[in-house]
């Protein structure tokens, strides 16, 4: 059994730097022929020839398992609760085991957004599968986009891009948490770091202190805290600080040498130069727009 809808975007839709053309469900028993008919032009393929596409594909395979092999990716087991994504131009492959079958949703997609984050490294052709088990919240996106794309009202295609960045998202972010989480040793010691670094805002603690005080040498500290939350420690203990000199500035009559000074910078200019990187304005001009 197989439902889809394919979509065309106008050209103001292009621009809003995310595009659907094609969302569905289809359902593989064991021993079912594959890949199934009624695919638009493009879109069928032979699994031993595999094809190429011009556009992003997110497969989330919900029951079943099958393989999945690609220009860069040997063939490699895929099973209920994993999602590929399939990249354009990047030749590919895929089909459920003969005696398995599988379930799974599919939303194809193409533009700036998704070529900015392959540009940037979030996602890449060496990395296609993605294992977050089975999430409810995930089927419910799908089915909403496919909802979306039948109804096919004005500015759909806005909805469906939330969509699929949602989708995105969730991927990305599932899976970093359950790969960090199998070592709740190194998720409880970052815990405790971000909170130790916040409650320590105004005092002269150092990254260094914390990293001794949690019994771990500063470099494996910054790393782990690093993995864990994109940041570096000492960036995340700055921006913090940069954040309640704004709280400062806006709610005190206090100098902006005294913030520099109870916020631990090394110096009032150090401080000024630091607060403009960060928000585009020196701390004098957003204290005189008070």
């Amino acid at each position: 059994m197989q439902i889809s809808k394919y979509l065309v975007a106008s050209n103001q839709s292009l621009q809003w730097g995310l595009t659907v053309s094609t969302v569905g469900y289809e359902e593989i028993a064991p021993g079912d022929p594959y890949p199934t008919r009624g695919h638009a032009d493009g879109y069928y393929f032979d699994v031993e020839k595999g094809r190429e596409l011009n556009e992003y594909q997110l497969l989330y395979i919900t029951e079943g398992e099958g393989v999945f092999h690609s220009t860069h990716q040997r063939e490699v087991h895929i099973k209920e609760g994993d999602l590929f994504l399939l990249f354009p131009g990047e030749w590919h492959s895929y089909h459920p085991l003969p005696g398995q079958g599988w379930k799974s949703y599919w939303i194809g997609f193409r533009g700036k957004n998704m070529d900015d984050r392959v540009a940037a490294g979030f996602l890449s052709v060496n990395k296609p599968i993605y294992h977050v088990g089975f999430s409810g919240e995930i089927v419910r996106l799908y089915k909403s986009a496919y909802d979306t794309a039948i109804a096919e009202e004005a500015y759909s295609q806005q909805l469906l891009a939330g969509i699929v960045n949602h989708l995105i998202g969730m991927m990305y972010s599932l899976e970093r948490n359950i790969e960090l989480n199998k070592n709740k040793g190194h998720v409880d010691m970052v815990n405790r770091a971000r909170l130790r670094i916040r409650e320590a805002l105004e005092s002269p603690l150092t990254i260094q202190e914390i990293a001794e005080e949690l019994g771990v040498s500063y470099s494996n500290f910054r790393k782990l805290f690093k993995e864990y939350t994109g940041l570096s420690p000492a960036t995340y203990q700055q921006d913090l600080k940069l954040q309640r000199a704004k709280e400062l500035l806006s709610t005190t009559d206090m100098s902006i040498k005294e913030i520099a000074y109870q916020l631990n910078f090394d110096s009032p200019d150090y401080f000024s130069a630091k607060f403009k990187i960060k928000t585009g304005r020196k701390p004098s001009e957003m204290r005189s727009a008070k």
